[in-house]
C-alpha cells in the first residue's frame, strides 16, 4: 500500500509543478517515514547516490559546451559544414545535421546543441529561402545526436546507475549518432525534392579548405575525447578536464574571444546545471534504492514475463513505456527512475547493459522533442521565436526517421555492440 502511495504522491508533486529532484526527495521521504525507517537513510543514499568517481564527468562535460559556446566557435563548425555539405540539394538542411555531429562531439546534450547551434542554423536558413517550419523541425531533431555521439551527459549518468562501463558506452553511440545523422539527411533530402529547396553554390575547394583551417582546432575536441577515450588514455573523467583545458586554451589564446567575465559567466552557469542535475541524481537514489529494498524490478520482471515470454513483445512494451515517460519527464530523471526497474528485465531477456543504455537513451531523445515537456522545443521556441505549438508540429514528421532508427537499433543489437564489443571485449 505504501508502494502505491509512493507512485501516487510522486505523480501529483509532478503534475503541480514541483522540481524532478523535489518530487522524487517529499515522495521517498514520506514512504521512509510510514515504512517506519530512520530518516538518515535518506541522507545515507543521498550521499552514495552522488559519490561516483564517474559523475566528476559532468561538469566538466558541461562546463566545456558553454565554453565552445561562449568562444564562438559554433559558427566555425557551422561555416565547415556549410562549405561541406551545402552544395547538396536541401543544402542548409545538411548542414544543420551536420554541424550537430560535430557539435555532438563536444557538448553531448541536446539542449546545448540546440541553444548553442540553434540561433545560427535557422536564422540561415530563414535568409536562404526555407519555411520556418522546416528550419526548426530540422533544428530539433538534429540535436538529438549530441547524446547519443559520445561524449554524453545522459550515457554518464546511465552508466553509473546501470554499473556499466562509461567507455563501453560511448563506443557504442557512435555509429547510431551516425545512423541517426544519416536517417535525418534522407528526410531532408525527401523534403528539398519536394518543396524545390535551394542549395549553396557548387562544392568549392578553396572554400572547403579555408573553413577547414578555421575549424580544425575545434575539430580536434572531439578526436581528444573520444579518441582519448577509445584508446585507453583517458577515462571519460579525464577526458571531460582535458575538454575543458583545450576549450580554455582555444578561447584565451588562440582566436581570444574569452575574457574573466565570460568565463565567470560560464561558471556560473556550470555550477547552477550541474547543481540541478545532482539533486536529480541524489534524490533519485533514494527512490531507487526503495524500488531495489521491495523488490519492485523482480516483481515487474516476473510478471511481465508471465504476461508474455516473447523478446520482441517485451522490447515493444519497454519502447512504449520508455517514450510514454520521455514525454512527461526529464532525460535525466527518467533514465534513474527507469533503470533500476528496465534494465532487470531487459537482461532476463538476453539485452547486454551497453545496449539497453543506448535504446534508453534514444528513446528519452525523441521525449524532448514531445509535449508536454519538449525541453528542446522550448529552447528553439525561444530562439526562433515561434510559438511552442508551431515548433511541436513543426517538428512531427522528423520523429519518423528517429523512430526507424531507434528500431533499427532495438533489433539490430550489432550496430550499437560492434564497436564496443570489438575495442573492449
Amino acid at each position: 500500500m505504501t508502494l502505491i502511495l509512493l507512485f501516487v504522491l510522486l505523480f501529483l508533486l509532478l503534475i503541480a509543478g514541483a522540481p524532478v529532484a523535489v518530487a522524487l526527495g517529499i515522495s521517498s521521504l514520506v514512504f521512509i517515514m510510514l515504512d517506519g525507517l530512520p530518516s538518515v537513510v535518506v541522507l545515507h543514499n543521498m550521499v552514495n547516490g552522488i559519490n561516483s568517481f564517474p559523475l566528476i564527468a559532468v561538469p566538466f562535460f558541461i562546463m566545456a559546451g558553454h565554453l565552445m559556446n561562449s568562444a564562438g566557435i559554433t559558427t566555425k563548425i557551422f561555416a565547415f559544414a556549410r562549405a561541406t555539405v551545402g552544395w547538396m540539394y536541401g543544402g542548409l538542411g545538411h548542414v544543420n545535421v551536420g554541424a550537430s555531429v560535430i557539435f555532438a562531439g563536444m557538448s553531448g546534450a541536446a539542449v546545448a546543441d540546440a541553444g548553442g547551434l540553434g540561433n545560427i542554423e535557422i536564422k540561415a536558413m530563414r535568409e536562404a529561402g526555407y519555411d520556418t517550419d522546416f528550419s526548426v523541425g530540422i533544428t530539433a531533431a538534429s540535436s538529438t545526436i549530441g547524446p547519443i555521439i559520445p561524449p554524453s551527459l545522459p550515457l554518464v549518468v546511465y552508466g553509473v546507475i546501470a554499473d556499466t562501463s562509461i567507455g563501453q558506452l560511448f563506443a557504442a553511440g557512435l555509429i547510431p549518432g551516425l545512423l541517426m545523422a544519416f536517417a535525418l539527411m534522407l528526410m531532408v533530402a525527401i523534403f528539398a525534392k519536394i518543396r524545390n529547396y535551394p542549395r549553396d553554390e557548387r562544392f568549392q575547394v578553396r572554400l572547403f579548405l579555408t573553413t577547414l583551417w578555421h575549424a580544425i582546432l575545434p575539430l580536434f575536441t572531439p578526436m581528444i575525447i573520444v579518441g582519448g577515450i577509445l584508446t585507453g588514455i583517458f577515462t571519460p573523467t579525464e577526458a571531460a578536464v582535458a575538454a575543458v583545458a583545450y576549450s580554455l586554451f582555444l578561447g584565451l589564446f588562440v582566436y581570444r574571444t574569452l575574457n574573466l567575465k565570460r568565463i565567470l559567466r560560464v561558471s556560473m552557469d556550470t555550477v547552477e546545471t550541474t547543481a540541478s542535475i545532482m539533486m536529480i541524481v541524489a534524490a533519485s537514489s533514494i527512490f531507487a534504492w526503495i524500488l531495489t529494498a521491495n523488490q519492485v524490478a523482480q516483481s515487474f520482471a516476473e510478471s511481465m514475463l508471465g504476461f508474455t515470454d516473447n523478446r520482441v513483445a517485451i522490447l515493444l512494451i519497454i519502447m512504449v513505456i520508455v517514450l510514454i515517460v520521455g514525454c512527461f519527464m526529464e532525460t535525466l530523471a527518467a533514465i534513474t527512475i527507469l533503470t533500476p526497474v528496465l534494465l532487470p528485465v531487459a537482461m532476463q531477456i538476453g539485452i547486454d547493459p551497453v545496449h539497453f543504455g543506448i535504446i534508453l537513451i534514444l528513446n528519452l531523445m525523441i521525449g524532448l522533442l514531445t509535449p508536454p515537456v519538449g525541453l528542446v522545443l522550448y529552447v528553439l521556441a525561444k530562439v526562433s521565436d515561434v510559438r511552442f505549438e508551431r515548433c511541436v508540429t513543426a517538428t512531427a514528421p522528423f520523429l519518423v526517421p528517429l523512430v526507424m532508427v531507434l528500431l533499427l537499433l532495438t533489433f539490430v543489437p550489432a550496430l550499437s555492440m560492434w564497436l564496443p564489443e570489438t575495442i573492449y571485449r
